[in-house]
């Protein structure tokens, strides 16, 4: 069973939600990467999604965005990547961890030699935001035959037909987008999410987690009460990018954010 499936059959049997961090890798050099992958375990995480940087994120509001170039400042590549999740799984193979990015330098690296590397590394799953499940049909089989598993989104837009079709196509949980905008974009409309996941579990049975929107504990804790995961990302990031010049500072900073999302969570 892929790490992702044991981790969310752990939480369901304990009743909780799953917390998920996103780091972009690199950011704010690769030195550090996998030290703050630890940092976020130790502050709470269950699953991990390390962002692949690149230089057109076009999903992301402008914190993520700077994330991938103070990356990018530092050449950071794929094989980099794979390197940061190997020096993470020497110390820990428990947690899961998902590639997060663009299909533009998987197909420059090579669909299988990438399913390959992933694979070895450590990775457990991939979410490309730009390939819907219709465009996969060449790199699907190829992460299955990897035991990589294939994540997908749905947005407030998206039609249920093609949420079906999305539900049909995926592994490992579904990204649930909170809102129309942006990574970093203000609003969260909680009970608008509340009923679009409603809609969502008549199609699927795979854990639904949320991303967009969330910022604190508290909107961690409103999303947790609806959703099986909750996913933060530009709050966390945007602290990397406050002490990028005192990166001996940044995993005090990503455990006080995480770890008041994670005891509202709990409580």
């Amino acid at each position: 069973m892929n790490r992702i499936d044991q981790r969310f059959a752990a939480l369901k049997e304990q009743g909780q939600t799953a917390l998920i961090p996103y780091i972009t890798a690199g950011d704010p050099a690769p030195q550090h990467t996998a030290g703050l992958m630890h940092a976020l375990v130790e502050s709470g995480a269950d699953i991990i999604e390390l962002g692949v940087p690149f230089s057109d994120p076009m999903a992301d509001g402008p914190v993520i965005q700077k994330a991938c170039e103070r990356a990018l400042r530092h050449h950071t590549r794929l094989t980099d990547v794979f390197e940061m999740v190997r020096e993470f799984r020497r110390d820990d193979a428990e947690t899961p961890v998902v590639l997060m990015g663009y299909l533009n330098p998987i197909e420059r690296f090579g669909y299988e030699r990438f399913a390959e590397q992933a694979a070895a590394a450590g990775v457990d799953g991939v979410l490309a935001v730009d390939m819907p499940p219709e465009e996969a049909e060449e790199l699907a089989p190829l992460f299955k035959a990897h035991g990589l598993q294939a994540i997908f989104l749905v947005a407030p837009t998206t039609s249920r037909a093609r949420a079906a079709t999305i539900c049909d196509h995926g592994e490992g949980y579904l990204y649930y987008v909170s809102l129309k905008g942006v990574t970093g974009s203000a609003s969260l409309d909680v009970d608008a999410v509340s009923e679009q996941l409603d809609g969502l579990r008549e199609l699927t049975e795979l854990p639904l987690c949320v991303g967009f929107g969330i910022r604190d504990g508290a909107s961690a804790a409103a999303v947790g009460r609806i959703a099986d995961g909750v996913i933060v990302g530009s709050a966390l990031v945007s602290r990397i990018a406050e002490h990028a010049e005192q990166p001996e500072q940044i995993p005090d900073a990503l455990k006080r954010v995480l770890g008041e999302m994670r005891q509202a969570l709990d409580a």
